[in-house]
């Protein structure tokens, strides 16, 4: 098994180079590559290249499913006409865009001119684990001319009605099960209307995306033509892809920051990592190894399983899984100014104490305030939270299947009766009927108890719910 902190050294003289020729990797023969660190490769750099070997280990695990092509016939419009409706001989299926849940989480590394980010991809695409036997590594603007190279032979082929998109982007995943993109960015707005759908359906077809770019995903398209359209794209990015900051950090402390958010998911190899490099962080290893702790609170003992200077690190079970309140929260808070939580679940109605539970951990989290006292001034600090999550954290406490559930409920106990007396209020001879106020929320009676009150402390409402993504 490859390594790439063991290989960095054989290809590249310089962090800051991204120029490198393959001869030094070539001639490395796999016997000759082993564990261990590169000298040149520390700090943020060495964080980078471990989030690479994530992604690589994962792959040597990986099997892409096989991809299917859609039929020409499925990807063209239904006839609305009343005869075409009666010769159809069955309704079409709906394709489905849902990606394997056992696809790995792709990268999307960025960074200033000169920071390194070709340099690793090409670094990490050279040294893909064997079992990947397809793969492409290709500047994003030729491989959006090829896309529409190829959508343009398929419309003349088969109509300019026909929705291409799926098709091509399954003989894309045909090629490649790991794409890997430089320069990634959208100028054109003909790129912007299909990007999302693309690249979701090479998500779904297995396709693993691994992509450089000059600017975070939230900068992408901006100031563009109906951007507004192309925001689902920069959210598919920020979900399905560890987003990574290559650009030097300015805090001059020992260890640099992390370069990936607080927020990991799902429980793969990389969250592992992730919680390590915050630990590492926001500890003090040097002068407070890792170690367990007891802190007293109410005459009750709470057990730290790892502490590091002000550092505390639970998994979810510890902290949340056991019968803890506000109190015992913020005690904690008290003693330590950061907490790594890992392996969060995602919570539904049916585990609403724990959801409960957690929400007061948080909160406690964010009112707590360490005071620092210095020579000129008083600092308040505030306390850090890292997560590692099964769940998208926008599904931590309601799921897709529940928030579909609850409006589909909504919909159906808003609207009248045919019989009821709100649809007589047009009568003439009904001068008494009840007025009716659009702003006024409706009460929802058709949603259970238990998901109103999970939905109560969670702070929404019914009009939130339809108005979120």
């Amino acid at each position: 098994m490859h390594n790439l902190l063991a290989v960095f050294p054989c290809k590249y003289s310089g962090v800051g180079s991204e120029q490198g020729g393959a001869k030094g990797l070539k001639s490395a023969a796999p016997s000759s590559i082993h564990y261990g660190k590169a000298s040149m490769f520390s700090g943020h750099g060495n964080c980078l290249v471990q989030s690479l070997q994530d992604l690589h280990d994962m792959l040597i695990e990986y099997h892409p499913p096989k991809v299917v092509h859609p039929s020409i016939s499925s990807l063209k419009p239904q006839s609305q006409s009343f005869f075409g409706s009666l010769f159809r001989r069955k309704p079409q299926q709906k394709l489905s865009t849902q990606i394997p849940p056992n696809l790995p989480k792709g990268l999307y590394m960025y960074g200033d001119v000169g920071s390194g980010k070709t340099m690793l991809m090409d670094l990490f695409y050279d040294t893909l684990p064997p079992n990947i036997t397809s793969k492409t590594r290709i500047h994003f603007h030729n491989f959006m001319q090829d896309v529409h190279k190829r959508l343009h032979a398929m419309k003349l082929k088969h109509g300019s009605d026909l929705d291409a998109i799926l098709y091509v982007a399954a003989d894309i995943a045909e090629q490649a099960s790991v794409l890997c993109f430089d320069e990634f960015q959208c100028t054109d707005v003909a790129d912007a209307m299909i990007l999302r759908r693309l690249l979701e359906a090479l998500m779904t077809h297995g396709v693993v995306l691994v992509t450089t770019s000059n600017r975070h995903p939230n900068d992408l398209y901006k100031n563009g033509i109906q951007r507004q359209s192309f925001i689902p794209c920069i959210n598919l990015l920020k979900t399905r892809l560890r987003v990574l900051n290559l650009d030097s950090t300015t805090d001059y402390r020992k260890i640099p920051r992390p370069p990936s958010g607080v927020y990991h998911h799902p429980l793969d190899k990389a969250a592992v990592s992730h919680a390590e490099k915050w630990f590492k962080f926001l500890g003090d290893f040097e002068n407070d190894p890792p170690h367990k702790s007891v802190q007293r609170v109410w005459g009750r003992d709470i057990e730290v399983p790892k502490a590091s200077g002000r550092a505390a690190w639970f998994t979810f079970d510890e902290l949340i899984g056991k019968a803890k309140g506000a109190a015992d929260y913020l005690e904690l808070c008290k003693s330590y100014d950061a907490f790594i939580v890992t392996e969060v679940p995602g919570m539904t109605y049916r585990e609403r104490d724990l959801a409960r539970r957690f929400i007061t951990f948080v909160d406690a989290v964010y009112e707590s305030h360490n005071v620092t006292l210095s020579t000129s001034s008083i600092l308040f600090q505030q306390a850090k939270l890292v997560l590692t999550s099964t769940v998208p954290l926008y599904q931590l406490f309601l799921s897709p299947d529940e928030v579909s559930e609850a409006l589909h409920s909504a919909d159906s106990s808003s609207t009248p009766s045919p019989s009821s007396p709100s649809s007589t209020s047009s009568n003439p001879t009904n001068n008494h009927s009840t007025p009716t106020y659009p702003n006024k929320p409706a009460h929802h009676e058709d949603i259970s108890d238990l998901m109103r009150q999970m939905m109560d402390d969670l702070g929404l409402s019914m009009n939130v719910l339809k108005s979120s993504s």
